[in-house]
Order: structure tokens, then sequence, then C-alpha cells
């Protein structure tokens, strides 16, 4: 079993990234913003491609807490990990920003996606 920690961004912008690669799944965490909490969770099964089973897919389920929109920044996490690992991942997301603009939730986003990227550079995995 591997650890890892990853923060991306600055001020209430930056996210916060666990992991834990057990071997056979990683779990994903990752929190951010003015208020951590808990807003979505998503599980993300890889399997051979529909039209092309030569091309890792993915099933994915997703969770999302009532009045929660974190599902946006999970499931492209939890998709992505899954497809390049070829194994189950659960990532847990909860940022929010008071009165958000568009702006803010981009930047979150695009953290949040460049923790990931850099998750999969510790895997060994490109």
């Amino acid at each position: 079993m591997k650890n890892f920690y990853i923060e991306e961004g600055e001020g209430k912008h930056k996210v916060f990234l666990w992991a834990v690669a057990t071997g056979d799944g990683i779990l994903v965490n990752i929190l951010g913003g003015e208020k951590p909490h808990l807003g979505a969770v998503v599980v993300s099964l890889p399997r051979p491609g529909l039209a092309d089973p030569s091309v890792t897919s993915c099933t994915t389920s997703v969770l999302p807490l009532p009045g929660h929109k974190d599902d946006e920044a999970a499931r492209p996490v939890a998709e992505l990990l899954a497809k390049v690992t070829g194994q189950p991942v659960s990532v847990a997301v909860g940022m929010h920003i008071h009165e958000a603009k568009k702006e803010d939730i981009d930047k979150l986003l695009h953290n949040t996606r460049v923790a990931a990227d850099r998750l999969l550079k510790l895997l060994d995995i490109e």
C-alpha cells in the first residue's frame, strides 16, 4: 500500500489530494476552497470499451449530496485514474467557495486536474 499527498493552487483555489493505492484499487479524497466538506463520491470501474474492446473504458457511479456539484470534479478524476491504471477507483470530493464565480470554479477544477495528473506521475503511470 502506498500513500500520496498533493497540494495544488493557492489561497481559496488550493486543493488537497490524499490517495491510497492498495494494488487492487485507488482511494482518493480531494478537498479545497474556503469550506472543505463531503460533496460527492464517485466510483469508477475499468472495463473493455463497448465500441472497441481494445480500448479501456469504465463504468462510473456518481453519488452527489443534495445541492452539491462536487461530482463535476470527482467524476473526471475517477474515470481518468480507472482508465489509465486499470484499477477500480473511488473519489470523494468536497470544495466550496462562498458566492463562487465561474472563474473560481474553473480554477478549482483546473487545480484538481493538475493534482490528478501529478498523482499519475507518482504512481509511475502516464
